[in-house]
């Protein structure tokens, strides 16, 4: 069960090693300026595997239901699908409901847990769980963990933690049929949450540091995307840096080594690569030079 690029790792690695005998994905949404509708990733490489698929616009049907039992799945895997399981389907497979997770368990439990990690930790990793009722709240198989790189958007991290799962997970079923595999009860007291992120908190507040507002612009790559407003338009932020100085003024536009930059509370956040709505994505260097409204030697125009 899964439906975005998350997944997909996971559903090859899973159809290499042992038989899927079918896979639940998210329905086709309208998606681009035409509003067509996409199918989800998850169908895309079922449909090229040859295997049983079927997209419920929800869960408790009872057709849903019985399809899933006429599979006769021995356990049920889920990676990134989107939707809460109920209890009839949790206790449906014989060895229950397994989960790959994008994060080191208890520690960022919900929807956003690679941005998460990256606004606030130096390491991540992927957990393999045993799914409860409750939300990532079930008992540890197995976890991996990597460090967070200071070039690494969520993009990149969650394309490195999917496969990272999916190898984790098809190393962990065996033991865990077997009974080599012991779950561990997480531990409440050390859980924090990751909930679903919106568009609007990708805008930038200049009064937070700088260094953090730099992390926001690697965690909000590729979605819901770093962004501010210039002359009226939205700037989008696709890379920066920070640099740490007293004297810098909250939301005030500078020029740092040829590149803009704008002053947070503590320090300068030096934009590398931008696109002003209607334009083409540019480096901060080629952006400054057809930006003449942007200040220069440091004055706020």
């Amino acid at each position: 069960m899964g439906s975005p690029d998350f997944a997909l790792p996971t559903l090859s690695a899973l159809h290499k090693k042992t038989k899927v005998v079918g896979v639940v994905t998210q329905p086709d949404r309208p998606a681009g300026r035409g509003r067509t509708l996409h199918p989800p990733e998850v169908k895309v490489l079922a449909q090229s595997l040859g295997l049983p698929l079927i997209q419920p616009g929800s869960l408790k049907s009872l057709e849903v239901i019985h399809q899933i039992q006429n599979w006769s799945p021995d356990v049920i895997v889920v990676a990134a699908f989107g939707k809460i399981l109920r209890e009839n389907l949790l206790n449906l497979p014989k060895f229950g409901c397994l989960n790959v997770h994008a994060s080191l368990l208890p520690r960022w439990r919900g929807a956003a847990p690679v941005q998460a990690a990256i606004l606030n930790d130096d390491i991540t990793g992927v957990t393999i769980m045993m799914m409860d009722k409750g939300l990532d709240t079930g008992p540890i198989l197995n976890q991996r963990s990597i460090p967070i790189n200071d070039d690494m958007n969520s993009g990149m991290l969650s394309d490195i933690l999917a496969h990272m799962g999916a190898e984790l997970l098809v190393e962990s079923l065996p033991m865990y049929i077997n009974g080599t595999i012991k779950p561990q009860s997480q531990d409440d007291m050390d859980a924090t949450y990751a909930p679903r992120l919106k568009k609007q908190d990708g805008l930038l507040d200049f009064y937070k540091p700088a260094c953090y507002l730099a992390r926001e612009v690697r965690a909000y790559n590729p979605w819901p995307g770093a962004f501010e407003f210039f002359d009226g338009k939205r700037l989008k932020i696709f890379r920066a840096h920070s640099v740490e100085t007293l004297d810098s003024i909250p939301g005030k536009r500078y020029i740092y080594d040829e590149k803009p930059a704008w002053g947070t509370v503590n320090g300068y956040l030096i934009l590398d690569e931008v696109q002003i709505a209607g334009k083409k994505r540019v480096s901060g260097e080629d952006f400054i030079n057809g930006a003449p409204n942007w200040p220069t030697n440091r004055e706020n125009l």
